[in-house]
């Protein structure tokens, strides 16, 4: 697999065979001839008819030269997929990227107690890492993280994803999770969804892949309600309680910049749901806006999401920051909204904070993040943009305008 593919190349790739893996090497041998001519020569007490002859060889007395093609490209490749073989895979690491409702419409309520939503998700470039190991016991998983707060028990949905997996596969890998977070809790950006998916990922690699695509975003259903998207290409048309995912054919592109400005108190989705009001959403049909933005991109006007009004009530700043960041952006963003349930404000067509975010104390502690949108390709999994910047600090941001 990967991992072992990357530590061959190490070893066989030496600095004097790097300079071109790709081509084959001829390696140039000269035989060096005997001191003298020999003839065959009979063993003492032997007949000429019965015996065992030794033949020496003989040479030619000038030197000749042999060529001998070696191919380390080839070799390569050959010990891997043995290794592979021989060890299966036992580590990984994977990106685990957040989302964000490009419009979000809640078009009824459920006999179930859930909201029925209609939503464009879409994969964006802030994201966790994730790294699995696979562990010596065969009872329980280990979950570490480098934030503290964060449950690292079986409530975190990390531990619920990989119960999931072997309820449904019978398998019975056990691991040890190292989790790198860097997207915020409480953000409305579906940070612990996106572990939860890549979990379920991660367990299906170690298995062999057992489980299609398909498998993995139906069971994901069971454990949470935004988890099937990620099993999207990364951009989706979600429907029902956000189980029902359709794959739109047109994804925004990943050029796109934005940031990400998210206050540090975070909005409970439960307290959102709990003030919400169905007669006070907006009227536009969700498919409407969805062919708009498909054609001719996202604009203010685009950008509904109806859990604004009740997120505003459970944190008034936060609708406050939305009011400066549209009266500060001179234009530099064609849409600012909240994403999800809160609290971050996204602001789309530039990847800088307006600079009252760094310019005054109320704003010291807030989380400023850039990012694109992001997609992943069929049977793989979503790769962090290499120029992607993560978390950026208030200092960082002083700096950056400085120069």
């Amino acid at each position: 697999m990967a991992c072992s593919a990357h530590l061959l190349s190490q070893s066989l790739y030496s600095p004097s065979h790097r300079a071109n893996p790709a081509a084959p090497r001829s390696l140039r041998f000269q035989a060096r001839p005997p001191a003298a001519r020999s003839s065959p020569v009979a063993r003492p007490g032997s007949s000429a008819s019965g015996s065992r002859l030794r033949v020496v060889a003989s040479f030619e007395q000038e030197r000749r030269q042999v060529e001998v093609s070696y191919d380390p490209h080839a070799k390569f490749h050959q010990l891997a997929d043995q290794i592979d073989k021989d060890a299966g895979m036992t580590r990984l690491n994977l990106f685990s990227p957040c989302k964000i409702n490009v419009f979000l419409r809640i078009t009824g309520k459920r006999p179930d107690g859930f909201h029925d939503l209609a939503s464009l998700f879409h994969v964006i470039s802030l994201g966790d890492t994730i790294k699995f190991s696979l562990s010596p016991s065969k009872s329980r998983d280990r979950l570490s993280t480098n934030v503290p707060g964060v449950p690292v028990d079986e409530s975190n949905l990390i531990i619920k994803a990989l119960n999931l997996y072997r309820q449904k596969t019978g398998t019975d890998n056990f691991f040890w999770i190292h989790l790198d977070k860097k997207v915020p809790t409480g953000a409305g950006l579906g940070g612990g969804s996106s572990n939860a998916a890549t979990a379920l990922w991660a367990a299906n690699q170690f298995a062999g892949c057992i489980a299609s695509e398909k498998d993995l975003q139906e069971w994901s259903g069971e454990i949470g309600s935004d988890i099937p998207f990620f099993f999207s290409r990364g951009a989706a048309y979600c429907t029902g309680r956000g189980e029902i995912v359709q794959d739109i054919p047109n994804p925004l592109p990943e050029n796109l910049p934005m940031v990400l400005i998210k206050p540090p108190e975070a909005c409970s989705t439960a307290e959102v749901y709990k003030r919400f009001r169905l007669e006070q959403t907006s009227r536009a049909d969700p498919l409407t806006l969805l062919k708009e933005i498909t054609q001719n991109g996202i604009s203010q006007d685009v950008c509904v999401n109806d859990l604004e009004p009740p997120a505003f009530e459970v944190l008034p700043s936060l609708k406050r920051l939305k009011k400066r960041i549209i009266a500060a952006s001179r234009d530099d963003y064609s849409s600012v909204f909240m994403s999800g349930s809160g609290s971050t404000i996204v602001g789309i067509g530039s990847p800088d904070p307006p600079t009252f975010v760094y310019d005054e104390e109320d704003y010291k502690d807030v989380f400023v993040s850039e990012a694109c949108f992001l997609t992943r390709d069929e049977n793989e999994w979503y790769r962090e943009p290499i120029s992607s910047n993560a978390t950026s600090s208030k200092e960082d941001l002083r700096a950056s305008v400085a120069e």
